[in-house]
């Protein structure tokens, strides 16, 4: 099986991210909610894993503003 959008069907994709983050519910602590819903274009078939994480690591490599972290998740 592939990752790419056009390998998967948007079930395979949510199991992808369930797989690879584990409690994607976020029901023990709140902590994955945030990363989930990070991925949540990948699993529409929006945006492919790689730009996504691209994306999420550019904002470190140019020092952008981010969201403010609040213990384990991010401020809203």
């Amino acid at each position: 099986m592939g990752y790419l959008i056009s390998e998967t069907t948007r079930e395979e994709r949510e199991q992808i991210v369930k797989d690879s983050l584990g409690n994607i519910d976020a029901s023990c602590d709140g902590c994955m909610a945030g990363l989930a819903e990070m991925y949540q274009d990948y699993i529409e078939g929006r945006k492919e894993l790689r730009e996504i994480n691209m994306e999420f690591r550019a904002g470190y490599v140019k020092n952008d503003e981010m969201p403010e972290k609040s213990g384990c998740g991010y401020a809203q």
